[in-house]
């Protein structure tokens, strides 16, 4: 869960998530409307995806427990280098680093390295740089303090505080008062922007979704209809009777935005009544919505006109 998102944002999902699915066999057992309703709202829903393949490929293979080895954390499903260095250091003690943002952070201030740090080589060097460091009997403790260091000391967006630093001494960054400037980041690519009409879709009590192909941008998922581009009224309604649909209203909802990382949807929101149920379309009662179906982060405001 800690993966792309921060402590704050994950702390209720990963106490729900234990008291549903309390350990790895559990994971492995679950349906897939489980653990995605479980993870609904985290993004990044590949993860969720991982996590359970990884649960039974371990139950399959070592016994419904995690290897203490490095090798074999690192060949599971959604593990990277950086999550197998912490499980097999914090979880088993083996000297292997965790580097993550935080470390490269503190690693491109201390040799005063204005090398971007999403750069392959510079991530490489910093984790052969900790891996030559690590002691034989407290790796984990050695993780977790760099780790814990650049989250709430080295910290990002030119704001370190330098003057709490216990690796001030240390610090060519700082020496050179360059601290502040660095590290360095790659130049982003803009994000495509799709303009697309989100529909709430109701007949009578039942809500009308769609699940989306198992590829792609959140691949599987459940979501409240959409088409391409910024529809006007006219055009909206041509487009449904075209699709077998029997409108019996139409009412604008306010304009929404949502960021992923490399595409931006800017969506037109419209509440649709029908007199009888879309094909295409599976229909749900709103109890149902709420408990069942896991839903996009991105259609978080629409839904709420559901509630209202």
């Amino acid at each position: 869960m800690l993966q792309q998102t921060r402590v704050e944002a994950v702390r209720g999902y990963f106490s729900r998530w234990m008291n549903a699915l309390p350990d790895i066999p559990a994971l492995a057992a679950a349906d897939e409307a489980v653990y995605t309703k479980l993870w609904e709202g985290l993004g990044y829903y590949s993860r969720v995806r991982n996590l359970h393949r990884a649960a039974v490929l371990l139950c399959e293979e070592y016994g419904g427990e995690l290897p203490a080895d490095y090798d074999r954390l690192l060949s599971l499903p959604g593990v990277g280098e950086y999550t197998a260095g912490a499980v097999a250091s914090i979880a088993f003690g083996l000297p292997v680093p965790a580097v993550d943002g935080n470390v490269l952070r503190v690693a491109a201030r201390l040799d005063n390295d204005f090398t971007p740090i999403t750069d392959a080589k510079f991530k490489k060097q910093t984790r052969e740089r900790f891996a030559a460091l690590m002691p034989s009997d407290r790796s984990g403790d050695l993780n977790q303090s760099l780790m814990e260091l650049g989250a709430t000391v080295c910290l990002p967006n030119g704001a370190p505080r330098c003057d709490d630093c216990p690796i001030q001494h240390l610090c060519e960054g700082f020496h050179r008062g360059n601290a502040a400037v660095l590290p360095l980041r790659a130049a982003k690519k803009a994000r495509r922007v799709e303009n697309r009409t989100v529909l709430v879709v109701r007949c009578g009590q039942l809500v009308g979704l769609r699940q989306r192909p198992k590829k792609g941008l959140l691949a599987g998922l459940w979501e409240l209809p959409s088409l391409d581009g910024h529809l006007s009224p006219d055009e909206l309604r041509a487009a449904l009777t075209e699709m077998d649909w029997s409108v019996r209203k139409l009412l604008s909802l306010r304009p929404a935005k949502h960021i992923f990382t490399h595409v931006e949807w800017h969506m037109n929101g419209v509440y649709v009544e029908l007199d009888a149920p879309a094909p295409a379309l599976t229909f749900v009662t709103p109890a149902e919505l709420r408990d069942a179906y896991a839903l996009p982060s991105a259609f978080r405001s629409f839904v709420s006109v559901l509630e209202d």
